[in-house]
């Protein structure tokens, strides 16, 4: 059953805001209208968010008692996972098997941040007077929490459990295109017995996004999406000094040396890319390929891409459903078109799938460009979606070079066996992630986030937490004696 409601400050009430269309990209079909949040709402979660902070007692729980309330929620999301995995496909086109999968994240997210709210300790500094020094670690208050489409479920666990941990009220406003996985995960906190008023979840178009990152009442914002979207937040909070966390685009290298191995590498490779329909922040999408094994390399990686079988998410066979929306896949053709404008040659894909029971779908093959400069719009801009750009390149300061000529600065990809080589090169690349002879290894308990335009601050693990509160220095004098 879908429910036309949303989570205002603990309750559950019909939005009063714009309608949203909700669509299942796998066949263009309407799966049901809900209605966002009106401007009235926003601030009643506003107002009662923070209320809460203040009388609901949930900051100055002992940790380990907020912390049961996280592993109760954890436990909760398992019981529902084939309700959550539904729901998430249904609305961004996942395969249920990855939707699976990501339920189980998405717990195991919520409960490292509950067993960090219970375990992690504060600091005595060392005294240089008569006085103890102690620092505090208290909540911003009312945090907004704004998630992408791509992963409603990951993203948003990864910001809900720490912020409540930290002892915040947190407003989610999730993307227009996942709104009812995104309330579901909510009423699984709320179930595990959340005290009223410190969540809330509206969804809404942009004005929604808007109204909560330039509310008074705002303390802080956790932001994951577009480049373009984030400089809007950064402008929107940065006049008030109020603290954010922008988690943004990228367009990472993945590098391939002669001396790889080169079958795993081009699974690897192929993986990075092609997993999740291309539609993820840390995609390999360029590809560069020392001169000397290209055309070897090239053989095996074209093998391994068509090996991907492109079809109905709910299909176990499947490796990649469709894209996000029909919008997302008009914007991958559009790229497509450019390439091949600018002189790329398209090795495989470039289309959309030519099964008939397909067509209704948001579907786009896996797709490899040639033959561009690394210059271009498309090696340069981020597609975010099943698109690689291949380059080869002669020797390591040419190939770092290209790697760091980009505004973005998120992943890389290294795959060698000289793991002398692959220290240097990490070091010397502009990237918060660097994986060797691997891609897409994420741990929740390692900080997470970009160089340059691919954002600010980070996600994830102790850091994750700290970053969603304020740190207070306490001095207790007249010690002496």
């Amino acid at each position: 059953m879908i429910r036309n409601e949303l989570l205002l400050a603990g309750d559950w009430v019909p939005g009063g805001g714009n309608a949203l269309d909700v669509r299942n990209p796998a066949d263009g079909n309407l799966v049901t209208i809900i209605n966002g949040a009106s401007a009235e709402q926003i601030d009643q979660a506003f107002e009662r968010g923070s209320n809460a902070v203040e009388t609901t007692g949930w900051a100055a729980l002992p940790p380990h008692q907020r912390a049961s309330v996280l592993y109760r929620a954890a436990d909760i999301m398992i019981e529902r996972t084939q309700r959550l995995a539904e729901l998430q496909t249904t609305e961004n086109g996942k395969t249920l098997k990855e939707s699976t999968g990501q339920v189980a994240a998405a717990a195991g997210i919520v409960r490292y941040f509950a067993g960090v709210c219970e375990t992690v300790e504060a600091e005595a500094p060392p005294p240089r007077g008569d006085y103890l020094g102690v620092t505090r670690y208290e909540p911003c208050g009312v945090v907004a929490a704004i998630t992408p489409w791509n992963s409603p479920l990951t993203m948003g666990a990864q910001k809900l459990a720490p912020a409540l941990a930290a002892g915040n009220a947190v407003i989610l406003k999730p993307s227009e295109l996942t709104s009812l996985v995104s309330l579901e995960m909510a009423r699984c906190f709320m179930d595990a017995g959340l005290p009223a008023g410190l969540l809330s979840v509206l969804p809404g178009d942009r004005n929604v996004g808007e109204a909560i990152t330039t509310h008074a009442r705002l303390g802080m914002v956790s932001f994951t999406g577009g480049t373009e979207a984030g400089r809007a937040i950064a402008a929107a909070t940065a006049p008030r000094f109020i603290p954010s966390i922008l988690e943004l685009g990228g367009k990472s290298p993945n590098i391939v040396f002669a001396d790889a191995d080169l079958t795993a590498a081009a699974s690897g490779v192929c993986s990075g890319i092609f997993g999740s329909g291309g539609q993820s922040c840390v995609a390999g999408s360029r590809l560069f390929v020392e001169q000397r094994v290209y055309d070897e390399f090239m053989e095996k990686l074209v093998a391994e891409a068509k090996k991907l079988k492109v079809g109905d998410p709910l299909d176990d066979r499947s490796n990649i459903g469709p894209m996000a929306s029909e919008v997302q896949r008009d914007r991958i053709e559009h790229f497509v078109k450019i390439a091949k404008c600018d002189g790329g040659k398209v090795t495989l894909g470039g289309e959309r799938p030519a099964d008939p029971d397909l067509r209704q779908g948001a579907y786009y093959l896996p797709t490899i460009i040639e033959g561009l400069d690394h210059s271009s719009r498309v090696c340069q801009q981020e597609i975010f979606g099943s698109v690689l750009c291949v380059l080869p390149f002669e020797n390591a300061d040419q190939l770092v070079e290209m790697a760091n000529d980009t505004v973005f600065g998120l992943a890389c990809g290294i795959w060698t066996e000289n793991l002398k080589k692959a220290w240097r090169i990490a070091g010397r690349v502009q990237a918060g992630t660097v994986w060797i002879n691997t891609y897409k290894q994420l741990s929740i308990a390692a900080p997470f986030g970009g160089y340059k335009e691919s954002g600010a601050g980070r996600e994830k693990g102790i850091q994750g937490l700290r970053a969603y509160q304020q740190i207070k220095s306490v001095y207790l004098g007249g010690l002496g004696g």
